[in-house]
């Protein structure tokens, strides 16, 4: 908007802004989530700002389920490592960042915010129109959820659309700062944008268009291409992108998704207390003495002496609390495929790559010849030979040659000896027999 009057009020309202920034978190007005933000109370009280209406309300809340609770004290005695936390955790606990919810309300601090988000959607966006993009930031019917830092600095954000009579919400666009980047910020910041859709809206679901490099980040977000809400409800709604694949969210509802891994860690260890009370898993051993008197003693250029490391099964500790037996390491050594296996597979697939072998690859269809299984009480086929043989139904090359024989003597019972299955079931017997001693012989069977 060019003019002098024009550019002061810019920036009266961006200084009007900065002091309306700076006395936020002493009236409450700002929308902030996360840990730090649960008084120790039962219940917690917050203030939010209300898509449907544009006016804050307080919202009560149960603090998270009380089976998580529990969890976490039965099985307190699971001594955790300390949790990494993302830097855009730490940042917001220490307030260098704020998560706040906007849209064009003619308010100074929402136009300064909602002004730094399209800049950077029209950065990080190369290919989507600047004025489209300003359109749709500015549009009084969309909502943006901007990570900001003092002075009004904003470093992304997320603009969507709810749809409330629909229950979905519809995300148009979603960007990080270049510089900003792998700090944790964009899915901190999609978990905010879950919770607070959740409070204020009835909304249950998004939906997004995603181009090729944001389908990623979408996956771990919980989004899918599976979509499972009725045509009915978004087409028409939402905008269509030539070339960006549509992904859907549905959201839990009694899960807080800010606080999805401390509800997750605790039901580890509940898990893990669980086990314990009726296995020996969580019990470490100590190492063998003789592996340690191996590494003492010899060199470290000279080769391993195996004698001197044969340890006795009944000798490594706990081995024996596990259930261990000698029969089921016998089983373990044992081959899963018969002495013979390598053999039948090479025949069968001698006998399928074969140009005769056409009519007898797959079992004879019923709704083609209805009499078939009247005449033939004992059908075969080559893919059930497969079946068996994956299954080790053969012991022997002979087991298998005689079902296979059983396939020529069905078809030249069933079929006339001038058809073409009959010429074909003649041909491949003969094959099969001129062929098998030297398939025997190669596998050293005779």
């Amino acid at each position: 908007m060019p003019g002098t009057n024009n550019r002061s009020k810019h920036h009266e309202a961006t200084r009007n802004a900065r002091v309306y920034q700076q006395d936020a978190s002493s009236d409450g007005s700002t929308v902030k989530e996360g840990r730090d933000s649960t008084p120790p109370s039962g219940r917690q009280t917050k203030r939010r700002k209300l898509a449907s209406t544009g006016k804050e309300e307080e919202i009560k809340e149960e603090n998270p389920s009380d089976d998580a609770n529990d969890a976490a004290a039965s099985a307190s005695e699971f001594s955790e490592p300390p949790k990494r936390e993302k830097p855009a955790v730490i940042e917001e606990r220490s307030g260098l960042i704020q998560f706040k919810v906007v849209t064009n309300d003619n308010n100074p601090e929402s136009l300064v915010i909602l002004t730094g988000l399209k800049h950077i959607f029209m950065k990080q966006l190369p290919k989507m129109p600047r004025e489209y993009i300003t359109r749709l930031v500015m549009d009084r019917h969309h909502w943006s959820m901007a990570i900001v830092k003092r002075g009004l600095q904003v470093v992304g954000g997320i603009t969507y659309r709810p749809f409330p009579h629909r229950k979905f919400a519809e995300i148009v666009f979603c960007a990080i700062s270049s510089t900003e980047q792998v700090k944790g910020y964009g899915s901190h910041l999609m978990n905010h944008l879950k919770d607070h859709v959740k409070d204020v809206s009835p909304v249950k679901h998004f939906l997004t268009y995603a181009d090729n490099y944001a389908i990623g980040y979408f996956k771990k977000q919980g989004f899918t291409k599976e979509i499972s809400l009725s045509r009915s409800v978004w087409v028409g709604y939402i905008k269509d992108y030539e070339g960006g694949t549509l992904m859907q969210c549905t959201m839990v509802p009694r899960i807080r998704y800010l606080e999805v891994q401390d509800f997750l860690a605790a039901q580890k260890r509940l898990i893990q207390a669980r086990i314990s009370s009726f296995s020996s898993s969580h019990i470490v051993y100590p190492g063998l003495d003789i592996f340690k008197k191996s590494k003492d003693h010899k060199p470290s250029n000279s080769p391993c002496n195996q004698l001197e490391l044969v340890v006795q099964p009944s000798e490594v500790p706990g081995l024996d609390k596990t259930g261990w037996t000698p029969e089921m390491d016998e089983l373990a050594r044992r081959s899963k495929r018969g002495p013979h296996f390598t053999a039948m597979r090479h025949i069968l697939v001698e006998l399928n790559g074969h140009a005769s072998a056409w009519p007898f690859v797959a079992p004879v269809n019923a709704a083609d010849v209805p009499d078939y299984y009247t005449v033939i009480t004992n059908p075969m086929d080559l893919s059930t030979m497969e079946n068996k043989l994956e299954n080790n139904q053969y012991e022997t090359v002979d087991d298998m040659v005689r079902d296979a024989q059983l396939v020529f003597d069905n078809c030249k019972l069933y079929n006339p000896a001038s058809s073409p299955y009959a010429k074909c079931a003649v041909k491949l017997e003969k094959f099969l027999y001129e062929k098998l001693p030297q398939w025997k012989q190669a596998a050293g069977l005779t």
